[in-house]
């Protein structure tokens, strides 16, 4: 019995070690010597970028003179937007730029729908077989929706995903965690897609997809990015990342605001995880593999870490070395008030911020799952502040 709850100890160390370090690193190495190249496109498409919005009057107007400003022919662009019952000057700001540029065109909802809800109607308005979905807090790149195209060259890729890039970094909170970890996705995201084509969800701020290969979002999900993105892939068509599609967010920062966001999106992953779980055993190159390496093993690190103390627990009476690692990990937990009192004092240790970054994203994690379980009736959620 002792040595089989030593096995299970360590196979639950193998198991965090692997999605948070192995998996990366692995990655890394298997594609050191390959590169994004990309044919040229034989014509470039009409492509319509499609927002749903709501109280977004800090950012929409900003949003909108990025895609006016872009390099692609606006001959070929279309913008269309739904407001999901707005209640400030977002309508207003957007039926100004209506009227200055005939591409645009907005739908002004009266009642609030949700995100995906608003999503799959305008998606049954888009006169092109190409979309961008985006978020109004992200801003575009003059070359951003061009490099967009760009994988479509190839008929089968079905979704591109952009390089999110952070600004409005702060030291007094998670920002500089937040885009630390944003960037590690992003580069995780681009070698999934460059080995296998199975890029494992974009970033929801801004993708590219066949429209034919939309799937409509369930009215109760929460995260509405995994879905499309795990439909494409299970169609039988590629998901990447093209890193030269550069798109810019200002990171969240107040870690209060950023939990309640990550539990909506933990949420949102175990409906989809549960949606998925044929795809969990794929005979499909790779997808398999990174499904379990990339999302779900991460996604049950809390549960695995709850299994882990108490397999600490049991065997601490027989071999010193779990009080060892009982009495780490307690310091490692105390590292969390300390970081809290400090903030307090005004001083921002930014190492410290990471431990308590980890544990409180691991949490939200934890409570999602359990909000899952419980059930989910509406896809109507209140945005998290992004500019702040």
């Amino acid at each position: 019995m002792i040595l089989a709850l030593q096995i299970l100890f360590w196979v639950v160390v193998a198991l965090v070690f692997h999605t948070y370090v192995g998996f990366p690193v692995l990655l890394s190495l298997l594609s050191r010597n390959k590169k994004n190249e990309y044919h040229p496109l034989s014509g470039l498409p009409d492509v319509t970028v499609i927002m749903s919005l709501f109280n977004e009057e800090d950012v929409i107007a900003q949003k909108l003179q990025t895609i006016a400003d872009s390099d692609y022919p606006l001959e070929k662009l279309h913008v269309l937007i739904g407001s999901d019952n707005s209640t400030d000057r977002t309508n207003e700001i957007v039926s100004e730029y209506a009227q200055k540029y005939p591409f645009i065109k907005l739908f002004a909802y009266t009642e609030r729908r949700g995100k995906a809800n608003v999503i799959n109607s305008l998606i049954a308005e888009c006169p092109s077989d190409i979309m961008i979905l985006s978020d109004a807090n992200v801003m575009f790149d003059k070359n951003t929706i061009s490099e967009l195209m760009k994988p479509f060259a190839d008929e089968k890729v079905g979704l591109v995903d952009s390089n999110m890039i952070n600004t409005g970094l702060k030291k007094d909170g998670i920002s500089i965690q937040e885009k630390s970890y944003i960037s590690r996705e992003v580069r995780i995201k681009n070698q999934e897609g460059l080995l296998w084509g199975s890029m494992m969800g974009p970033f929801g701020g801004c993708f590219a997809m066949r429209k034919d290969l939309h799937s409509p979002v369930p009215k109760n999900f929460l995260v509405d990015d995994f879905y499309i993105c795990m439909n494409v892939i299970r169609k039988g068509y590629k998901t990447v990342n093209n890193v030269d599609a550069r798109v810019y967010e200002d990171v969240s920062n107040n870690i209060s605001d950023e939990f309640r966001r990550k539990v909506r999106i933990a949420t949102g992953d175990f409906q989809n995880l549960h949606e998925f779980r044929d795809m969990l055993f794929t005979s499909r190159r790779g997808v398999s593999f990174c499904f379990w390496s990339h999302k779900v093993l991460r996604w049950i690190t809390p549960v695995l870490m709850i299994i882990w103390f108490g397999l600490c627990v049991a065997l601490v009476f027989y071999l010193k070395f779990y009080l060892v690692a009982l009495l780490l990990f307690a310091a490692v937990l105390l590292l969390i008030p300390i970081d809290y009192i400090l903030k307090k004092l005004n001083c921002n240790n930014v190492l410290l911020r990471f431990v308590t970054h980890f544990f409180s994203m691991n949490l939200a994690l934890l409570v999602g799952m359990f909000k899952a379980m419980k059930g989910v009736e509406s896809g109507v959620w209140k945005p998290t502040k992004r500019n702040q």
